[in-house]
């Protein structure tokens, strides 16, 4: 049994492949506030999924950057304290198998880009409007290459000497800092009317740094309550002028199993690259 898993800041979800083209039932947990208890309680899950036996392999996506190694958290706002501390190599111990980490929303980026709404793409920009503000640049169902990951969260959008981030306007951190409220408790449409139009301006950026086929938005503030996606397409007419056309804008199409969409391909690569 292989074992993929996606480490958000609030959740935690874990399912097991066999077959390299499926995966079971994810096993869904709300995110332990400490490191220790997370790695227990991820091992004592994967231990259940594998029937009290050891995983193959382990392929997953953490909520935050990753130091070069891709085996140690950044230190960053989703995971306080976690900075420098060797997860990867932690969880191989308690799991008793090899372990790959990568960026969640680099995941969640590439199952949207193989199997969800930029299949049909070679170049696909996916963004995330979550608890926090990430996203990737898929090209050619493949992670593109990096140094340091991808965090477009925190580009600029702003002078302001206390909220300049993307990520301080449009992540759902920020709003609830912001307004008081969690983001779904906000039923005000010119509250999201004005987001949609931020959004607009941070895909701007998006779109002539990275050059996509089709942006993919993701994340649970683009739900039903949240920034709406055709405001925010009204926006981006008005803001991008450089290109003839604008690529087309999708909603993310995995929902909440995007990032383990996108471990299943990533760990299909490593098998194939293996046996090539």
């Amino acid at each position: 049994m292989h074992i993929l898993f996606d480490l958000g800041k609030t959740k935690i979800r874990i399912a097991g492949s066999r077959d390299f083209e499926s995966f079971i039932e994810p096993k869904i947990f709300d995110t332990p506030r400490d490191y220790d208890s997370t790695v227990a309680l991820m091992a004592e899950t994967v231990r259940d999924i594998c029937g009290g036996g050891d995983p193959e392999f382990v392929v997953g996506g953490v909520g935050g950057p990753l130091d070069k190694e891709k085996d140690s958290l950044v230190e960053g706002v989703n995971f306080p304290g976690w900075g420098g501390r060797p997860f990867r190599d932690d969880l191989s111990r308690a799991l008793h198998a090899s372990v790959l980490l990568e960026n969640d929303s680099a995941l969640v980026g590439l199952g949207e880009a193989v199997y969800g709404a930029g299949r049909n793409s070679d170049i696909v920009a996916y963004v995330t409007v979550s608890t926090g503000l990430g996203g990737a640049r898929i090209v050619k169902k493949k992670i593109d290459v990096n140094s340091l990951g991808f965090e477009p969260g925190w580009q600029t959008l702003s002078l302001d000497e206390e909220h300049f981030y993307a990520y301080d306007f449009l992540s759902g951190n920020a709003v609830s800092q912001e307004t008081g409220k969690k983001p779904r408790d906000i039923i005000d449409p010119i509250f999201w009317d004005k987001k949609a139009n931020i959004l607009a301006h941070f895909l701007n950026n998006i779109i002539v740094m990275w050059s996509p086929d089709v942006v993919v938005v993701g994340g649970s503030m683009m739900k039903e309550i949240g920034i709406p996606l055709q405001a925010t397409e009204k926006y981006l007419q008005h803001i991008l002028k450089i290109f003839d056309e604008i690529p087309p804008i999708k909603k993310a199409e995995l929902n909440d199993i995007g990032g383990l969409w996108g471990a299943l391909r990533y760990l299909k690569d490593v098998k194939n690259n293996s046996l090539g």
